[in-house]
């Protein structure tokens, strides 16, 4: 005898069938359909995202643009400070070699004035010192030598000439010292003297000369460096000798 219709239980299967329907009628439902379209960005909404990026774009380029050309502008001066002060420290570190041991022995003068005779054969007071270990800056037709003996002159048209040669050389007192020509654009040097009884500085374009007649070293040398119009004047403290080892 079968079952009665209205005592059957549903299998599987229906719950399977009655699930999909439920989920599809929520899909379909206006809340559903409320919250999947406010997920969503509209048409509009990408064109004004789109218009702000163009625009946030263009003025990034604008001003990366600008800063170019004015930093292109000053790329002359820029250089050209930066010029002066590698040379500043240049001399500056090979003055200071000079003044320490070794070169700078007990009632030594490591930077004085001394008669210089360059390749062009008159000779001039120049400001002289030693270097005892030489220098990277000197281009040697052979090997390196030590105990370096250099000058400084500053030429019209030629700029800031350092003279060196060695005194291991065969001919040191009778040739005429190597010139480098440390840079174009150093137009004069003048010497700065300190006067204790009166307690102030004074310029000179000659060395000052002592009771004798004999011509004083300065405390300070002024180099000034010429580019067209534009000029720069660097300060260097000629240092004093040193008797022992430098402080660490």
């Amino acid at each position: 005898m079968r079952p009665k219709s209205g005592n059957r239980k549903p299998d599987s299967s229906n719950r399977s069938l009655l699930d999909n329907a439920r989920r599809l009628s929520a899909f379909r439902s206006p809340v559903f359909g409320l919250r999947n379209s406010r997920a969503a960005f509209t048409l509009l909404e990408i064109l004004v995202a789109l218009a702000l990026v163009s625009l946030v774009l263009v003025s990034l380029n604008t001003f990366v643009f600008s800063m170019a050309e004015l930093w292109g502008r000053n790329t002359d001066v820029r250089l050209f400070e930066q010029h002066a002060r590698a040379v500043t420290r240049f001399l500056e570190h090979e003055l200071h070699a000079a003044a320490l041991p070794p070169a700078a022995g007990p009632n030594s003068t490591p930077i004085g004035i001394e008669e210089v005779r360059p390749q062009n054969g008159g000779s001039e007071k120049l400001l002289t010192f030693e270097l005892p270990g030489g220098s990277r800056f000197f281009n040697w037709p052979d090997r390196p030598l030590p105990e370096v003996v250099c000058s400084l002159q500053v030429r019209r048209d030629e700029g800031l000439v350092l003279l060196w040669h060695s005194r291991l050389e065969k001919n040191f007192d009778t040739d005429p010292p190597r010139e480098s020509v440390v840079t174009p654009l150093v137009t004069t040097m003048a010497y700065d003297y300190y006067d204790a009884d009166s307690n102030r500085w004074s310029t000179e374009t000659l060395f000052k000369t002592d009771p004798q007649g004999q011509p004083m070293p300065p405390q300070r040398i002024r180099l000034t460096f010429t580019y067209g119009k534009r000029t720069q004047e660097t300060v260097i403290t000629l240092p004093a000798p040193q008797q022992g080892l430098p402080a660490f």
